[in-house]
């Protein structure tokens, strides 16, 4: 494991943000792990590091943005502070009719270069649907620069994405649980 995920994973678990014990998941499946992004979010400077790693990730690949654009709620806290250390213009999008659409009149200009940025990928929908935007208002969408990709690698996007972590753990059906899982105490956290 890398000096980075180390340190990734030492703050994801110091905010409470990565649990290990016996978990119900919001899909009914049980989990000997549960991570909730949120909890990390909390932490401002957690926040300001984790971005300075991020931020570093994406500059080691050579690309280059002017605007970073984060998917509302769990992109927000992240987006804003990837954007004040790139010194990048920020915006977001927001559910509208279950929708993500920009609102609060942002646009974009033509060929404007866009970073999206968000917390956690599990499938990418908010991701594609960002992209989407990005390119209707007639911007260029350069890249995706997450904190956790808990897709399994499934997550599939034409412009690169980078991730800090790769998260993915075994889940179980409720008839299925292992015996070392099985004798520790139920948590269901929610999301």
């Amino acid at each position: 494991m890398e000096s980075t995920d180390k340190e990734v994973l030492e703050i994801f678990t110091r905010t409470r943000a990565l649990l290990t014990g016996h978990f119900v998941l919001r899909s009914g499946l049980h989990s000997g792990h549960y991570f909730q992004c949120a909890q990390v979010c909390q932490d401002m400077a957690a926040v300001e590091r984790l971005s300075q790693m991020l931020v570093a990730k994406i500059k080691s690949l050579g690309i280059t943005y002017t605007t970073v654009l984060a998917p509302a709620m769990g992109g927000l806290v992240i987006g804003q502070e990837v954007a004040r250390q790139s010194n990048a213009r920020y915006i977001f999008a927001e559910k509208e009719n279950d929708v993500l659409v920009m609102r609060r009149g942002f646009t974009l200009k033509p060929g404007e270069r866009v970073l999206i940025a968000e917390d956690v990928v599990t499938r990418g929908g908010r991701v594609l649907e960002c992209i989407e935007i990005i390119r209707k208002a007639g911007g260029v969408p350069v890249a995706i620069a997450m904190l956790v990709d808990r897709s399994s690698g499934k997550a599939c996007f034409d412009i690169p994405a980078v991730s800090l972590l790769e998260l993915s753990f075994p889940t179980y059906p409720a008839d299925q649980i292992p015996e070392a899982l099985a004798k520790l105490p139920v948590e269901k956290p929610g999301s």
